[in-house]
């Protein structure tokens, strides 16, 4: 009867230990949820900045900031088609196709001629949005 009494006491004490480590591995694996809303908001500016990622359903940077005659290329690395659509219609991408296995999807490219602030969605996913600043 020890025995059982003893095994007993082991296996409550392991539960809350496994409890404990499940609640971490939970909150680590929130900070890379693919649906964050509340991508990287800080600013690029200069020469070597001028890509956009599309994944975790958001683009990143959500604020670009480029010289006037710059090529913003956006690629979809998303398991999932989108679109980099100007809200002003400027530029539309159509469909990017999405990433396949560990390569990454389709590519956009826009040369921005004038000065500005461009704002753009995914027609596909609306709460998709960021800007590009042309100075």
């Amino acid at each position: 009867m020890k025995t059982i009494k003893n095994l007993s006491k082991g296996v409550l004490i392991l539960i809350p230990i496994k409890i404990l480590a499940l609640c971490i591995l939970i909150s680590c694996n929130k900070s890379s949820n693919m649906y964050s809303s509340n991508p990287s908001s800080s600013p690029s500016t200069g020469k070597g900045t001028n890509t956009v990622t599309i994944s975790g359903m958001a683009f990143s940077p959500v604020s670009l900031t480029v010289a006037v005659g710059t090529a913003v290329t956006w690629t979809n690395n998303d398991s999932v088609a989108h679109t980099v659509t100007s809200d002003t219609k400027v530029f539309d991408s159509g469909s990017i196709t999405a990433a396949v296995g560990n390569g990454g999807g389709g590519t956009y490219s826009y040369i921005f001629t004038a000065a500005g602030t461009y704002n753009y969605h995914c027609t596909i996913h609306p709460m998709m949005t960021a800007k590009i600043i042309v100075q």
